[in-house]
């Protein structure tokens, strides 16, 4: 995307250029590779009969390595070729084909179809406007400046299009497109115009009035509309820290400490201005990590338990398991074992989240490293959990009832369908 942004922040004509020349030249190549293999193909068959055309035909019987001919080596090659070629042909068709009779058919996906349409016809739209309008900055200040803090990547693309020189529209503080992006978080406009920032040093050097680079600025916090894409102060404090880290790649490291007019480095205007969110995200981490040690505590009480009574009980003479010749119950050995280790190791990870010491660094890779791995396998062992259990059910009711096995599995699968459901976006519209 940033050799994209570059192509676009220097004039949409070339960017659009390019990708047309790319495409020609990839065409060319890939005719000159098919070229060379052909050629490859004949002075091998060639060098192989002793460098004579003639002699390779006419001795096509002649065994190569374990007795096939040779001669036949090059048409199996391309009947290869030609087969890869139909499959890959008729299944795109069966994916167009399949993908419109769910276009009319299935409703998210009839929704899907109707919002590029939309979206297309916006395009077309805003291409036509851009054209009438010309080449004067003028026309574009109030779109451009909404568009970038709303991060609308084709608005600004289209305009640059036209307009190169938008580039320097500046809003009512002073601040340009580039500062606009960098405030609002605008991560489609960055990468569209990263490589104009930083092959021009006017750009990645300038200051706002009160003397904020660019990496004073990504220090500010994001406005309220950016920080609602994430869900949990930990995980929006993560974030900021990113972009921070982003926007001081393009300055060198001396530059990573001047002061704004305030005496501020930009360590400083970030510790101040996000010091309430990691607050705010200590309080969130922590709540979550006791909540979900409480059930993986469970669980592993659970699993446990069931693991010392071992269902249909043991022979009293040798111990031995009464079922332990079924398949069920190596299943639910197995799977209990799992859910046992998995739960255990959860509950580690969500208590070295307790013990920890919430630093700001700690925000930007540990914390939430800790918390999605102790999600995960808090998942895995919910699963095996439910698996465990069925296999249970199995061995304890399903005896001469194999028919029983299907609404047990119906059963297991509905807490994973309930959370799928719940968590997809056309549910939350």
């Amino acid at each position: 995307m940033k050799e994209q942004g570059a192509e676009g922040g220097g004039g949409g004509g070339g960017r659009r250029w390019w990708g047309r020349r790319k495409a020609v030249v990839g065409a060319v190549v890939l005719v000159g590779v098919v070229q060379r293999r052909r050629r490859w193909w004949f002075s091998w068959f060639k060098a192989g009969r002793g460098g004579s055309m003639a002699g390779w035909w006419a001795g096509g019987s002649a065994a190569v390595s374990g007795g096939v001919p040779i001669a036949t080596l090059y048409p199996i090659y391309q009947l290869i070729c030609l087969l890869f070629l139909l499959l890959r042909l008729a299944f795109s068709m069966m994916y167009f084909l399949l993908w419109k009779v769910l276009a009319v058919t299935v409703g998210p996906i009839k929704n899907i179809e109707k919002k590029k349409k939309e979206y297309q016809e916006a395009k077309q739209l805003l291409s036509l406007m851009c054209n009438q309008l010309g080449s004067s900055t003028a026309h574009y200040r109030e779109p451009m400046i909404h568009a970038v803090c709303q991060d609308t990547y084709e608005v600004v693309d289209e305009i640059l299009f036209i307009s190169p020189a938008a580039i320097n529209i500046k809003n009512e503080e002073g601040h340009n497109i580039i500062q606009l992006a960098v405030i609002n978080r605008s991560e489609k406009i960055y990468n569209l115009i990263y490589h104009i920032i930083e092959r021009t040093n006017e750009y990645r050097l300038m200051t706002d009035s009160s003397g904020n680079n660019l990496v004073h600025l990504a220090g500010g916090l994001a406005p309220s509309f950016v920080l609602g894409r994430t869900t949990g102060a930990a995980l929006q404090l993560q974030r900021e820290l990113l972009w921070r880290e982003e926007i001081e790649t393009l300055m060198l490291p001396i530059e990573l400490t001047n002061e704004n007019v305030y005496g501020e480095t930009p360590e400083m205007v970030f510790t101040r201005e996000h010091l309430h969110l990691m607050k705010q995200g200590e309080n969130w981490i922590k709540t979550t990590a006791e909540s979900c040690s409480i059930t993986t505590a469970l669980i592993v009480t659970v699993v446990f338990a069931a693991g010392i009574t071992v269902p249909g009980g043991s022979n009293q003479d040798s111990g031995i398991p009464v079922f332990k010749n079924e398949i069920a119950f190596t299943i639910f050995a197995v799977s209990n074992a799992f859910s046992l280790f998995t739960g255990a190791t959860a509950l580690l990870l969500f208590l070295s989240i307790l013990t920890a010491r919430f630093s700001e660094r700690d925000f930007l890779v540990s914390l939430p490293r800790r918390l999605i791995f102790g999600l995960f396998t808090l998942f895995i062992s919910t699963a095996a959990m439910i698996v465990a259990f069925c296999a249970i059910l199995y061995i304890v009711f399903c005896d001469q009832r194999p028919w029983m096995l299907a609404p047990i599995a119906g059963f297991a699968c509905l807490p994973i369908s309930v959370i799928v459901t719940l968590n997809s976006p056309y549910w939350q519209t």
